[in-house]
């Protein structure tokens, strides 16, 4: 089994990788017009190139072959095409991202790209075996289901972390967060025995988190180069690579995990915040009659600014609540006593929730932003007031 120390160094490179690419990826990227251009449903203000997702690209490949030459690492390369199929796969993901930034290609066809790359994913033997059902145990899928459930993976988590990518800095913070959870839960099952050494999931999740690292300060507020659907759709190729690899194949004999705390549950809890917006976004459209892809004002980090948040403490805010709910993951496996409380922890996280995001907090806001127009009209000036529009 590779120390951890060697994923770190993985995650390192392929920061700097990405970091690196940026500057010509983003000249090269203003040269040819490939600029998001601002309208009314986003929320930047200027013109700003994109090239994000194709410096994590880079950082992606250049991770992989340096990975391919560390002894410790060299096994998980031998003997397996998964290593190759995960690369294979994210080149295709990218690609159809990269159209889609260029030609804003139909809900059908950039869903039909992301099955494909999950198929090369399932040929390579990049996918799940069991799934842990609670109170039911250890479910073997069958040959004629794992290529179905595979593909709905690609597809939720990639869409899922495309949808969440409407701020500076967020979806990459998120994606880095729950990377580096993942690799590190994926390691620890390793020390446990629960996981061979030779698993690719610890590996994959070092280089999702190393590359929104490389990527993140040139993105957070303001941004000076956006990933676009290229970028976002490679994260959650990784991030589905990593945990089905990892959540899907830990033995009936795991005795750590709480009864419902499936390894398979990890990504509901490292990826929340994406997964609960896409959710929410799902049934917000559908009930409108709209399409998946419609676009809206109603996701979370929306709800966050119209309470009168920043768009700096916005992401800061959703980022610390993907830290607290990759502590439910993580906790258990250094400290299985706590097993027991992690009901009651996550209760307490959507009570939290809930507080938050409740309507009466926005009535309370609407009603002193009203109070506050109606003081400006009679010339009263409010300290301590924001003086944006």
């Amino acid at each position: 089994m590779p120390s951890f120390e060697w994923y770190v160094v993985i995650a390192v490179v392929a920061s700097l990788a990405t970091a690196g690419a940026v500057w010509p990826i983003r000249s090269i990227a203003i040269k040819v017009g490939y600029v998001d251009q601002p309208d009314e449903r986003k929320m930047h203000d200027r013109a700003t190139p994109y090239g994000g997702g194709a410096a994590m690209f880079i950082g992606t490949c250049l991770a992989f072959c340096i990975a391919d030459f560390i002894p410790a690492l060299h096994p998980l390369f031998q003997g397996s095409a998964e290593a190759q199929g995960v690369l294979i796969a994210a080149a295709a993901i990218f690609v159809v991202g990269l159209v889609d930034d260029f030609r804003d290609m139909s809900a059908p066809a950039k869903i039909g790209g992301q099955v494909l790359a999950a198929s090369i994913l399932y040929f390579a033997g990049v996918t799940m075996y069991q799934i842990k059902v609670p109170l039911a145990g250890f479910v073997v899928l069958s040959p004629g289901v794992i290529p179905l459930i595979t593909a709905l993976w690609v597809v939720a988590l990639s869409n899922a972390i495309n949808l969440i990518d409407g701020l500076d800095g967020l979806a990459a913070g998120l994606v880095a967060i729950g990377a580096g959870v993942l690799c590190i839960y994926g390691f620890r099952l390793e020390q446990l025995g629960l996981l061979p050494g030779q698993n690719i999931g610890p590996l994959v999740a070092a280089i999702a988190c190393g590359i929104c690292l490389g990527y993140l300060p040139f993105n957070f507020h303001p941004a000076k180069i956006f990933m676009g659907d290229a970028g976002a759709l490679l994260l959650g190729l990784l991030m589905s690579a990593s945990t089905m690899v990892i959540g899907g194949r830990t033995p009936p004999a795991s005795g750590v995990t709480f009864f419902f705390f499936a390894p398979l549950f990890i990504p509901f809890f490292i990826l929340g915040v994406p997964l609960l917006d896409a959710g929410f976004a799902f049934i917000r459209r559908t009930a409108k009659g709209q399409g998946f892809h419609a676009p809206d004002k109603d996701h979370i980090h929306h709800r966050l600014l119209r309470l009168g948040h920043g768009p700096r403490r916005t992401v800061v805010i959703l980022w610390l609540w993907t830290a607290v709910l990759s502590g439910f993951a993580l906790f258990p496996l250094f400290a299985p006593r706590s097993n027991p409380l992690i009901p009651f922890g996550i209760l307490a996280a959507c009570v939290g929730l809930y507080t938050w995001f409740h309507p009466g907090l926005k009535r309370g806001t609407d009603s002193d932003d009203d109070e506050e127009d109606e003081a400006v009209g009679r010339g009263v000036n409010h300290a301590g007031r924001g003086s944006r529009p």
